[in-house]
């Protein structure tokens, strides 16, 4: 952990570096964003929450034990953040995909294959982010966690768990069930049987 530049960093800011807070920010901003678009499924909303989170872990940053990844204890941060937000059941993330900000900053599905400008693929394309959207509204709070910081950040289980505060194997159960609910809902817009935007 200690020749990892974010450990470093964030032992900087823990000091009362603001120049290192800086850095972080600016390296991690946009995985943090997403992640809480992921939730509120409105680009404006989740730069507040984003700001908010780091606004956390700077008042956190003692806490921060080098043992642990900086994504990790970040992204519990965040996550504890947008769990609470969602508790006030002010949200529907079922609008997500139909709102959602250009593909580099919200995480979009890409379609593979060179044939991906076509306007009939680019059609597909919107399909597909629409549905994996809608897929993502109907999941728990913590199966959307779980599954947005696996499938959309690369984070290994054993990080998810520590993010979560969860055991591995509730990650795995909680990863599992939402890949097939995606999964679910991609097949039935392939199969042409249930519109993108539609409720499950």
């Amino acid at each position: 952990m200690d020749s990892d530049p974010d450990t470093q960093a964030m032992l900087k800011v823990a000091a009362g570096d603001k120049q290192a807070f800086a850095w972080l920010f600016d390296r991690h901003h946009a995985s943090v964003a997403r992640f809480a678009f992921r939730f509120v499924g409105d680009p404006a909303r989740a730069e507040e929450l984003t700001q908010d989170i780091f606004v956390k872990l700077y008042r956190h940053a003692r806490s921060y034990k080098p043992t642990a990844k900086f994504k990790t204890f970040l992204f519990r941060v965040a996550t504890n953040h947008c769990l609470n937000e969602m508790r006030r059941g002010e949200y529907r993330v079922a609008r997500l995909a139909s709102e959602a900000p250009d593909a580099d900053d919200a995480g979009a599905v890409e379609m593979p294959g060179p044939e991906g400008d076509r306007p009939d693929q680019a059609l597909s394309g919107r399909e597909l982010e629409a549905a994996v959207g809608v897929a993502l509204g109907d999941l728990s709070d913590r199966e959307r966690a779980a599954f947005t910081m696996c499938r959309f950040e690369g984070m290994a289980y054993r990080d998810i768990a520590e993010a979560l505060e969860a055991s591995e194997a509730a990650v795995k159960s909680l990863i599992h069930r939402a890949t097939l609910a995606v999964a679910r809902r991609i097949e039935a817009l392939q199969a042409g049987t249930v519109p993108a935007r539609s409720r499950a």
